[in-house]
Parts: C-alpha cells; structure tokens; sequence
C-alpha cells in the first residue's frame, strides 16, 4: 500500500486530492506547511495579514474530517530565503519574479519532498491543477530497459485552473515522487465533490496574491526592503 503525504493548505483543492487519494486506499498524512511571514519585522507590519493560523486551522479540520494523521512542519527559513529573498532580489536588479515559481520548486518539491521521502513517503500529492503523464520508454531508444520512464507535464482539464506552468522548473525525480489528483477534474467538480463529502472548507474562497504580503500594494512592501 502506497504511502503519500499531502500538502494541506487548508484550501478545498488540497483537501479533496487528500480525500481522493484516500478513497483509493492509499494511506495518508496530511501536512501543513508553516512558511514566511514577514508581519513580526516588516516595516508595514500593521497592514500585513497573512492567513497562515485561518489556513492551518482549516486543514486540521480537514484532517479530522478525513480521519488522517496531520503534521505542521515548519520551513519559515527555506521560504525566506528561497522565496521573500528571491522576489526583492529580482525586483531589485530590474527583473521580473514569479514567487509562485520558487516556491514550488524550493519548498514544495523541494524541502517538503526530501523530508517526506525521508518519512518512508512513496509520493507528496498537492491540490494543483496539472497532469503527469508518463512517456513510453519505445519512443525514447536511448534508454535502456532501467532507466526511469520519463514524465511530462500536461495541462489541466480546467483550463481556467491550470498550474502547470507554475511547475515548470520539476525535475525528472520531482515528478516521479509527485502525484496531482485533480488534473482531470474542474474547479466546479472539485467544490461539488467537496461539498458532497462533507469537508468543511467546501466554500472557502480561493486565495490570491503572495500570502506573506497580504493586502498592502507591492510598491508598499518593496520600498522598505529596497532602501534599508
């Protein structure tokens, strides 16, 4: 029996590949991740509102309602440096950052992949929307009968939804370790099952933007950090 460990981020999309996978038996853990929030040192601290203990609360529900192990594990200093670092750095030499991108690729499948792997974890799984597809080996004569099967990534069935630019960066052992339960679902099919197996987070509106910015203008967020 495959063990997985899903990122719960105390939104709907999470909990239902949490909920979907262990319908198919496999045994999971659900685990939230504690990421950067700048709001004890930012100079704007008082108009920073990041969500974190709404989201943490919201997956430890889920997991009760699902009855499966929950963890929090902490990756505050990756996410500093993989993702706040990263997004100041770019806005300083003129460049154009996409958090979302980093964060993907230094914490998700990064830190949370490795700790879990190391966990006795088969695979991580997360609530986006994507596709893996893996390649047959005949159309690749350069590999031999040991090699890995190469896997693609593919868009979403909810176009609207697809992520998988946002998981570009994946290397080969990333996605081989990784498990997307909703790419051929749609958002409207994900909140109905939702609903339909009671998770309590079932209507929770999506979230938007950089968490640990919260509602404040970038231009707001940036001045003190590029003139300090």
């Amino acid at each position: 029996m495959k063990c997985v460990f899903v990122g719960l981020s105390g939104g709907v999309d999470s909990a239902v590949a949490a909920a979907l996978l262990k319908k198919k038996g496999t045994v999971v853990t659900g685990v939230f991740m504690r990421e950067y929030d700048l709001s004890m040192s930012h100079a704007l601290r008082d108009q920073l509102s990041c969500t974190q203990d709404d989201d943490r609360a919201n997956a430890v529900a889920v997991a009760a309602h699902l009855d499966i192990p929950f963890e929090e594990w902490d990756f505050r200093s990756a996410y500093k440096k993989e993702v706040v670092e990263y997004l100041v750095n770019e806005y300083a030499r003129g460049g154009t950052p996409n958090p979302d991108v980093m964060c993907n690729r230094h914490v998700k499948f990064g830190a949370f992949l490795e700790r879990a792997l190391k966990r006795g974890a088969d695979y991580i799984a997360t609530g986006h929307y994507v596709k893996k597809y893996q390649i047959p080996n005949t159309k690749y004569q350069l590999l031999n009968s040991k090699s890995q099967i190469p896997t693609e990534l593919r868009i979403a069935k909810d176009l609207n939804k697809d992520q998988s630019y946002f998981l570009y960066t994946l290397t080969q052992k990333q996605l081989a370790h990784s498990l997307f339960p909703l790419g051929n679902m749609t958002k409207p099919e994900v909140r109905q099952y939702a609903k339909k197996i009671g998770l309590p987070n079932w209507n929770r509106k999506d979230s938007q933007g950089v968490c640990f910015i919260g509602k404040i203008a970038m231009k707001d967020f940036l001045k003190p950090q590029l003139t300090s």
